[in-house]
């Protein structure tokens, strides 16, 4: 009888525990809602159970389906004191000083990772802005709860997205709040899930064309020698007290990863908590490590991202920023700003034409996916993991600022948009103009190549006129070509908007 009625009393315990209303992670004290947008709010209860949910004087109800899953959808909210936002049904959760303003998530590996408190020794902005207090400044990461900016809690912040969110502050007068889910040393191939790879279509495409050249069962055969290579370099290492070499990985095959980590495993434990969290768009800095998927370049790939992501939050073509692969290398249209303090300094020509600008074209190329824009960096500080990062965040928050907000501001520099053969010169025309094209530190602009069908390109002559430039070369009667800043460092390119903005790498050429 005992057992019976102790049995009874755990069934009781155990139903209650499973019938509260929760709340994920991410609706804690102290968030921020995104304003004017109908914010969605979701948990889980006993199933069927009625909730209600409670903000700013309204209410909205529901039911939880047979999995105990509830959503509701706020009217849109404004910006206006802090609120209490009530979720009831046989238990009560009240969640306190609840803002309303812009939420944006940030994204990607190392240089999104890292936090303040590891880049402010070496930034002098962000050592400042790191003893401040922002009551209406917020961070979130994935592993973690809404918090308060200030001198005691900043230092776990995004090193980049902080300073970002601090000058949409400044100058939305609105609070914000800033999403980080973001792991060093990553591909991309990891930060979107498996079904968004899967029903990509250019992705299959590319992976498909990849694996006609492919060869993938010789460089399976040649793996174990590899391996024993390895093998025998690290006991080698071992014995002189040196660092062993990374081991390698097998092949992968095409479509499928070159580390044999499952497609999508960050996005599932780094984002997906997020997804659905009203916001007004993602900053991404990513790019070193590639994609990891065989046969999958930067851009299809993060074509599939961004789409995939969008779907699943389901706000329509959300704003997609993102950082300028490779980290700075070029100069700076002057060096008295902290922002661009750490930009390569202005160089002479190289005897020879560089000829290794491809995977800065690459990336380059992302910006053509709907709604996204590039966050110009060739003129801040360079390297792996640049030491600036008040200036990328601040670049960035120029970007939204002008593109997602409508600031009459310029957000990048000038972009070839068509080039005309004018006999033995070639015109090119430009956007992002701003207020007119000029050359920095020289009194010509220079970083032009130019080519006729033999594709053997020199270095052209170059002259501002008005919104375009003409290049040509007495080497060249019949020119073909055009490329300008095709190379991974180009100190030497020094075209600018009087925006202070450098000219993105482009080539009028489809070369091999």
């Amino acid at each position: 009888m005992h057992l019976r009625l102790a049995s009874a009393l755990l069934l009781t315990v155990a139903f209650s525990v499973r019938a509260d209303v929760k709340l994920p992670q991410v609706f804690s004290d102290h968030m921020v809602l995104q304003r004017d947008l109908a914010a969605p709010v979701w948990g889980t209860a006993a199933p069927d159970e009625e909730v209600t949910v409670t903000i700013a004087g309204q209410t909205k109800a529901t039911k939880a389906d047979a999995q105990g899953k509830w959503r509701v959808k706020l009217d849109a909210l404004k910006v206006g004191d802090p609120l209490t936002l009530t979720v009831k049904a046989k238990n009560t959760l009240t969640i306190t000083d609840v803002l309303v303003g812009e939420v944006w998530v940030g994204s990607g590996q190392s240089n999104m990772d890292g936090r303040v408190s590891g880049y402010a020794k070496g930034d002098d902005v962000l050592a400042d802005l790191a003893t401040k207090s922002f009551p209406q400044i917020r961070h979130i990461n994935s592993r973690g709860t809404w918090q308060v900016a200030t001198p005691q809690t900043s230092g776990g912040f995004g090193a980049l997205l902080y300073p970002f969110g601090i000058r949409l502050h400044e100058e939305l007068k609105v609070p914000v709040g800033l999403m980080l889910g973001a792991v060093g040393g990553t591909p991309s191939g990891y930060w979107l899930s498996e079904e968004m790879y899967q029903s990509d279509a250019a992705c299959k495409a590319a992976a498909a064309e990849f694996a006609k050249t492919y060869p993938f069962e010789t460089l399976q055969k040649k793996y174990p020698e590899e391996l024993a290579a390895w093998e025998k370099a690290t006991e080698t290492a071992k014995k002189d007290g040196k660092p062993a070499p990374r081991k390698p990985a097998p092949p992968g095959k095409p479509g499928e990863t070159t580390t044999g980590q499952k497609i999508g495993h960050l996005f599932e434990s780094h984002i997906r908590g997020y997804v659905g969290y009203g916001i007004r768009g993602v900053l991404w800095d990513q790019g070193e490590s590639g994609t990891a998927v065989v046969g999958v370049d930067q851009f299809t790939l993060m074509g599939a991202l961004i789409k995939g992501w969008r779907k699943d939050w389901g706000q329509g073509e959300f704003p997609f920023l993102y950082i300028q692969k490779p980290s700075g290398n070029g100069c700076a249209y002057g060096y008295e700003n902290p922002l661009t303090k750490n930009a390569s300094k202005f160089a002479a020509l190289p005897a020879a034409v560089p000829t290794d600008g491809a995977y800065r074209e690459l990336h380059l190329r992302i910006q053509r996916h709907p709604n996204t824009a590039l966050v110009t960096a060739s003129d801040l500080g360079a390297g792996v993991h640049p030491t600036n990062k008040s200036g990328y965040g601040t670049r960035a928050s120029q970007v939204a600022l002008g593109m997602v907000y409508g600031k009459p501001i310029e957000t990048q520099g000038p972009l070839l948009a068509s080039h005309t053969i004018e006999g033995g010169k070639v015109r090119l025309k430009f956007t992002h103009v701003g207020k007119g094209l000029v050359a920095r530190h020289s009194d010509k602009p220079q970083g032009f190549a130019i080519a006729g069908d033999d594709k053997k390109f020199v270095w052209a002559d170059a002259v501002i006129d008005g919104d375009t430039i003409i290049v040509s070369s007495d080497k060249v009667a019949k020119p073909s070509a055009v490329r300008y800043a095709w190379a991974s460092a180009h100190p030497w390119a020094n075209l600018f908007n009087q925006d202070g903005l450098p000219a993105q790498t482009f080539r009028t050429d489809d070369w091999k």
